[in-house]
């Protein structure tokens, strides 16, 4: 091929791939779609960690649900009351007052005090167990598994297995809501940050089939509820449930249950 040619062909490519990028530009500028300025300032006031707790997809996702009023402007789990202010101001809204939540483990069957019905050997998994024989070898079939499906799910390294069950820290906790996603036996719930006094145990079953298990489980003995001065616990298919709103943290449950189940926070 002469000299000419090959001069040619690139002018012809080049003139070519000059034309397309021309067309591609004018396009994009006319195909545009305006963002508003205010989810850019959101995704920055976020902490970037795009764990999902908020229920959308990522910090963009909920930044963008924010400015189109689908979601509060403390709708930020990992954020809490700081990240809530400043999306409020960029928002020109008031924040609102925002409490701080936890996750919290309903089981206190440490290997010590729960029973186990056969020794297990096989995968560690919890959804695995509900394929063996009663759903996993303690002989409560309501109670912390202990192979951490909630561990591996928590991004912050919140929560571990010790002595045999989950127990969360704090201090740590995001309250992203993954772990209690990750827990077969939705043993995991979101409770203040400063709730004083928790029931540590989510059997349903009754009394006797209870102490046959385990040492600290409820046994509906309706104690506490009766002893409550603000009626702030109620017993309720064989477990007890505080409502946090009304409890003033007195410690009289606590005092008064046989089994010790309601713990200090």
């Amino acid at each position: 091929m002469s000299i000419t040619g090959i001069i040619l062909a690139a002018v012809i490519v080049g003139g070519t791939g000059i034309l397309i990028g021309f067309f591609l530009g004018v396009a994009g500028e006319k195909l545009k779609v305006e963002s508003d300025p205010r989810e850019d300032a959101i995704i920055e006031a976020l902490p970037g960690n795009n764990c999902g707790g908020c229920g959308y997809a990522g910090c963009s996702g909920l930044a963008s649900a924010i400015v189109k009023g689908e979601a509060e402007v403390s709708g930020c789990p990992v954020g809490g009351a700081p990240v809530a202010a400043e999306v409020a101001k960029i928002m020109g809204v008031e924040a609102g007052e925002t409490t701080r939540m936890v996750a919290f483990v309903k089981c206190g069957g440490t290997c010590e005090k729960a029973k186990k019905d056969y020794e297990y050997y096989g995968e560690e998994d919890c959804a695995m167990l509900a394929y063996v024989p009663n759903g996993g070898p303690k002989a409560c079939n309501y109670g912390c598994l202990g192979y951490g499906n909630c561990v591996k799910a928590c991004p912050f390294d919140a929560i571990h297995v010790v002595d045999g069950i989950a127990v969360v820290d704090k201090e740590a906790c995001k309250a992203c809501g993954k772990c209690i996603a990750a827990c077969p036996k939705k043993l995991i719930e979101l409770v203040p940050y400063e709730a004083k006094y928790k029931v540590q145990c989510a059997s349903q079953n009754k009394g006797k089939e209870v102490m046959a298990a385990c040492e600290v489980g409820c046994i509906a003995c309706k104690l506490c509820e009766k002893n409550c001065p603000e009626k702030a616990i109620v017993v309720e298919n064989n477990i007890a449930h505080i409502d946090q709103k009304k409890c003033t943290g007195c410690g009289i449950c606590a005092e008064k249950c046989p089994k010790k189940v309601i713990t200090v926070a």
